[in-house]
């Protein structure tokens, strides 16, 4: 079609609704840009998601700041080392977290989440201070508690204190919360590992029935103290954090403990006789070892009798 000279009367027309088009698509541009400034629409934000008195955001810092991402991924972004952790607060629970935390080169065991619950954060979090109805709620820490419990990592025992694992916890609960539209996919084997133990029945039942049977055995079933001491650090996974040397890992080793000084951070020294190792035991704040934080390890006073403590002592002199 032609208009007069000889011109195409169609390139007007063309040229409107190309205009016409642009105008539509900057509408919907600018419509989407206000939009995602509005409220969250319902979406949790890190501000407003806290564990023991720290937020989210602070949270995010830490993360950020031991480069967790480098082996971890957060929503599927991230590296593929280890697991995803959009979840875990969800599927662990926050007792469980902080077990493993402080001292992550050995998988907490159920005497340690224990202890942990003896906190009133973690307590407030879970609803309740009682393991058995913990892991009922937390079916993932159950799991884990059963097929890994007290065996070693592949993920390094980092330097954090109390303030920066709480900090993380508060960061993976607000991660837990994020509606991700069903992503990351959930693999379909779970997260067994070969040389695990394959608990039977009900998960959470088996994991306490574990823990009370290991913690109340008696002592007829052992050969002799050191050995039932040697079997208790094991079940309260005191090894995640001491060696049985003189390494230092999360804490002070114990070899050549007993008997011999230690420094403390006033710069006091004591002897590490059968009075210095109960105590810190039952109140590790109370004589802080030089060259170590504070508020890392957590009172076993409420998990460990006279009889045991005595076994425990008689292992720590052995070595």
């Amino acid at each position: 079609m032609s208009c007069l000279n000889g011109t195409d009367c169609r390139e007007p027309a063309k040229r409107r609704i190309a205009l016409a088009v642009l105008a539509l698509m900057l509408a919907i541009f600018l419509l989407l840009s206000v939009w995602s400034f509005l409220p969250s629409r319902g979406q949790a934000v890190p501000d407003s998601i806290q564990y023991g008195g720290v937020d989210a955001v602070e949270g995010k810092r830490v993360f950020q700041a031991y480069n967790c991402m480098g082996c971890h991924t957060i929503v599927g972004n991230g590296a593929y080392l280890g697991p995803d952790l959009t979840r875990i607060h969800a599927d662990a629970g926050a007792a469980w977290l902080a077990a493993f935390l402080p001292s992550a080169g050995g998988w907490p065991t159920s005497a340690a989440v224990r202890v942990q619950l003896q906190n009133p954060a973690a307590q407030a979090d879970a609803g309740s201070a009682d393991l058995q109805a913990y892991l009922q709620r937390y079916p993932g820490a159950a799991e884990r508690l059963n097929e890994r419990g007290g065996q070693h990592t592949l993920m390094p025992n980092l330097p954090l204190d109390a303030r920066e694992v709480t900090a993380l916890i508060a960061f993976l609960k607000y991660t837990s919360t994020l509606h991700t539209e069903g992503w990351p996919p959930k693999p379909h084997e779970g997260r067994r590992i070969p040389a695990a133990f394959q608990p039977s029945g009900d998960a959470a039942s088996t994991a306490v029935a574990g823990a009370e049977t290991k913690a109340a055995a008696p002592a007829g079933q052992v050969q002799d103290a050191v050995a039932r001491g040697r079997q208790l650090v094991s079940d309260l996974g005191c090894v995640a954090c001491h060696a049985t040397d003189q390494k230092r890992t999360v804490g002070p080793g114990w070899g050549g403990l007993a008997g011999h000084e230690v420094q403390l951070t006033d710069g006091t020294t004591v002897t590490a006789d059968e009075a210095y190792i109960v105590r810190s035991i039952r109140e590790p704040d109370a004589q802080t070892v030089a060259g170590y934080p504070p508020h890392v390890m957590p009172s076993y006073d409420a998990l460990i009798d006279d009889a045991d403590m005595k076994a425990i002592v008689a292992y720590l002199s052995s070595l």
